[in-house]
């Protein structure tokens, strides 16, 4: 099922219907032509990217991000994108590259970095000394991809891969300071947000979360509730929903298919929940 769900390629931002490429580096902004990225979308491509100028809001999941110069953004397929907004003056430097570029020796290089899970986090503030470094690692990346010669796909294949390791070490600061400020609360419902993102196709019930965590739903829902503002029902519903509305796009599948892929009862019981969400039944929703 999950090849059903639309995701967007490499040449949506190429802009060309042919020569789709692997890796592909973006330093202007982009003026989307063929499919607008501010519908939720998969892409089937990875990328690390840092925020130059301006800011953007980007959601990512279950989660919202304000991006602002310096930031680190690190995507992946498995993750639900939708770009809220961009500022006029928002620029980013990223190398984006498809998994088979990455992963043609037969191993899959790209399942070994964490922040490109579905529960990641997505996108991280740096100092200004690493984001530096990281821009310029790129830069090198882009000058030894843009040399035509007989190993340009082995020598840029390698540097990406120094690139995601690099990132991971970043990743691995940034998680480690997090922890030691955040409160056993915060680090709780974080807990309960990656549980939601692993299980939400299958599993709905407040209780399911509440067993996993080792506390009672009481607790989950006054504690997710006081740190979120939102009751741990909204946040497993708007997991539903979004992936759902991702479907919904898709209009090779049927809205039955998509109500047994999200294990809903039938067609009537995932339109109510669906319509009760977003004011829409999932055949407006589709047609809109």
């Amino acid at each position: 099922m999950t090849k059903h769900i639309p995701t967007y390629a490499l040449d949506n931002l190429h802009g060309k219907d042919s020569d789709i490429p692997d890796v592909l580096f973006l330093s202007q902004p982009l003026n989307q032509t063929k499919e607008p990225l501010i519908i939720p979308h998969r892409t089937n491509y990875y990328g690390i990217g840092i925020c130059l100028a301006g800011e953007a809001r980007l959601a990512a999941n279950l989660e919202t991000y304000e991006i602002i110069p310096d930031c680190l953004i690190a995507m992946s397929p498995h993750v639900i994108k939708q770009w809220h907004f961009k500022s006029d003056d928002f620029r980013s430097f990223a190398i984006l590259f498809s998994k088979n570029f990455l992963n043609s020796s037969g191993e899959t290089l790209t399942d070994r970095f964490p922040f490109f899970e579905s529960v990641a986090r997505h996108i991280f503030l740096l100092s200004s000394t690493n984001a530096e470094n990281l821009k310029r690692f790129v830069q090198f990346i882009k000058e030894k991809s843009d040399r035509d010669n007989k190993f340009s796909d082995e020598v840029t294949r390698s540097l990406i891969n120094g690139l995601l390791y690099e990132v991971a070490s970043l990743y691995e600061e940034y998680n480690l300071n997090m922890e030691a400020v955040q409160t056993r609360s915060q680090l709780l419902a974080a807990d309960f947000k990656k549980l939601v993102n692993q299980n939400f196709i299958s599993e709905r019930s407040v209780s399911f979360y509440a067993e996993r965590l080792f506390i009672t739903p009481n607790h989950l829902t006054e504690t997710v509730s006081a740190v979120t503002g939102r009751t741990p029902g909204a946040w497993i519903a708007e997991a539903v929903v979004l992936e759902a509305s991702v479907l919904l796009h898709n209009p090779a599948l049927t809205v039955a298919q998509i109500a047994e892929y999200l294990h809903f009862s039938d067609q009537s019981a995932f339109g109510k929940y669906f319509k009760n969400l977003k004011g829409l039944s999932p055949v407006a929703y589709r047609k809109g």
